[in-house]
């Protein structure tokens, strides 16, 4: 079988979300952004105001939600953009916030993520990076569908944006053992399997959803100092500074970093197409499972776009979203 040439752009990791953006009209689009209080999600929600579309800030702390939003509005004269209370380790939570939701809905930004420094769950007893980082995504798109199909409508298209990491390659999805309730728990390799989830979770939405018009992308948004880190154990810290110093990666800005988000969310190359893990503005080479993640800073494992764990992994998902305690 042929492999279909990747798709490329005329970006790069050093372009900014500001630079894909420039020139897109997204008035009338409507977007939801998670975790946009801060870092790559308030810069993602700030260029898509920019281009005049109507975004909501998805946030767990809807006082520091409100106070981006003002400094959105301020800094480019569009349209505040609204706040609305999510807490995707709450399934409960995930559910009020779409049933809340009117109307179509043209791009959903699943952008929020979490990293701990040890053993936290959640009180469904799901480990909590998973449960953030995945599961919630998981069930906001599933409750969200109704308003993404009415949007691809309107538009011909509908996109979800899935934002994984180049920390996928340290780990695929244990699905004997997904929650670490017997394997001794490492949060490197907790926060890994959560970011392959996000991988996979495109794979299976675009399979199921494509034929509605709603296509769904990973993006990984590269190495940038945001406070995902504050809780990074030494042993994350130093890791992320050895590959530094080798040059397997180079940190970027936060308008660097959200550039590959806004490649997916609005670049024309991607329009129609999904189940795609971009980096750096651009559709990712594969590259083997038992690659070494020390060699390379770029690339996506081919355990993150294995359709067999993908459909694996939407049921299992499922399963617990439907069945939380």
């Amino acid at each position: 079988m042929t492999q279909q040439p990747l798709i490329t752009t005329r970006f790069d990791g050093s372009s900014t979300a500001e630079e894909v953006i420039a020139g897109v009209d997204l008035r009338g689009t409507r977007a939801v952004v998670t975790g946009a209080s801060s870092g790559l999600g308030a810069e993602t929600a700030r260029v898509l105001t920019a281009a005049g579309a109507d975004v909501t800030l998805a946030v767990r702390d809807t006082a520091a939600g409100a106070r981006e939003a003002g400094r959105i509005a301020a800094s480019t004269g569009g349209t505040r953009p609204a706040v609305a209370a999510i807490d995707l380790a709450d399934v409960g939570s995930v559910t009020r916030f779409a049933r809340d939701w009117a109307g179509p809905l043209h791009l959903l930004i699943n952008n929020a993520g979490l990293v701990t420094a040890g053993l936290e769950r959640t009180r469904a007893g799901w480990e909590l990076q998973f449960a953030t980082n995945h599961l919630g995504h998981f069930a906001l798109a599933r409750a969200l569908r109704g308003a993404l199909a009415h949007g691809a409508r309107e538009r011909g298209t509908a996109r979800i944006v899935s934002v994984s990491s180049t920390a996928h390659m340290r780990a695929p999805v244990d699905f004997d053992d997904i929650h670490f309730e017997r394997r001794r728990y490492d949060p490197q390799i907790a926060y890994a399997q959560s970011k392959t989830a996000n991988s996979l979770f495109a794979v299976e939405a675009t399979r199921r959803w494509a034929e509605e018009g709603i296509v769904v992308n990973a993006v990984n948004p590269g190495g940038i100092r945001t406070g995902l880190q504050r809780n990074f154990t030494r042993r994350q810290r130093e890791s992320l500074d050895a590959a530094e110093a080798a040059g397997v990666f180079t940190y970027k800005t936060v308008a660097q970093g959200a550039a590959t988000t806004i490649v997916a969310a609005v670049a024309p190359e991607f329009a129609g197409t999904g189940g795609h893990y971009l980096d750096d503005c651009h559709e990712a080479y594969t590259v083997p499972n038992d690659a070494d993640l020390s060699a390379h800073g770029h690339g996506v494992k081919k355990w993150a776009l294995d359709p067999d764990a993908a459909r694996q992994l939407w049921s299992v998902s499922r399963w617990m979203t439907d069945n939380r305690v």
